[in-house]
């Protein structure tokens, strides 16, 4: 099985493009709120102004947070993360009216590259549920024997195209903006030494990590960051 190799270079303009990707939004409702704000002189319009300018202020704070933990260096290169910081920022990018998040385990030092997979994947649960649903993370074990389930489900629940690929081990031809995400996730679950398992029904999907060493043997035809769907 071939997989995609990037330079160094190219991944770090496609995984900043995608970081650009997700502040703009805001960023560019903070600007049409000032604009308003310079321009309007009815009292109303402004607090709605106003109320458009902190709700995007908010927003475009917990996407970088969220970012600087998933696609961030957050520390040393060898440094140990809390899970119950991991914890707030997903609850501050993924928790709103539409999608509820469950968190379950008792806070731990995790090793950094170990949050940063477990973010990329809540990322992935997220995009499965388009329209909204519950996506409920359990962690056990400690430090680099920690474990990982994160259970999606919701209304047509299917993981984006690119996510399926990579984490079933598989290759696109072109790695860009939109599928670098995926891409990442499954680098970092080989840096980990972590095997991810996806398995789908309807209305649900779980994504299982679990550590080479504590998996057993692995297929001979297995790729380190994904095995086939189930």
């Amino acid at each position: 099985m071939t997989i995609v190799t990037i330079a160094p270079l190219d991944l770090a303009a496609l995984l900043c493009s995608r970081v650009c990707h997700d502040v703009i939004s805001p960023v560019g409702a903070i600007m049409n709120g000032l604009e308003m704000l310079d321009s309007e002189k009815d009292e109303d319009m402004r607090a709605v102004a106003m109320d458009l300018i902190k709700k995007s202020a908010t927003s475009a704070s917990a996407r970088l947070q969220f970012c600087r933990l998933a696609f961030g260096a957050a520390g040393s290169l060898t440094a140990a993360i809390d899970t119950g910081d991991a914890e707030n920022v997903a609850r501050g990018l993924i928790g709103n009216e539409r999608t509820a998040l469950r968190w379950n385990g008792q806070r731990r030092l995790v090793p950094k590259n170990a949050v940063k997979l477990l973010l990329n994947l809540c990322l992935i649960a997220a995009s499965a549920i388009p329209r909204g649903g519950v996506i409920a993370v359990e962690l056990e074990g400690e430090a680099e024997a920690v474990t990982m389930k994160i259970e999606v489900t919701g209304t047509n629940a299917r993981l984006p195209h690119a996510a399926s690929v990579f984490l079933s081990g598989g290759s696109i031809e072109t790695v860009d903006g939109q599928s670098i995400q995926p891409y990442y996730t499954t680098l970092l679950a080989r840096e980990c030494g972590m095997i991810i398992r996806a398995s789908t029904s309807p209305e649900s999907i779980t994504l299982t990590v679990t550590p080479a060493a504590l998996q057993g043997a692995i297929e001979e035809d297995a790729t380190p960051g994904g095995t086939p769907m189930q």
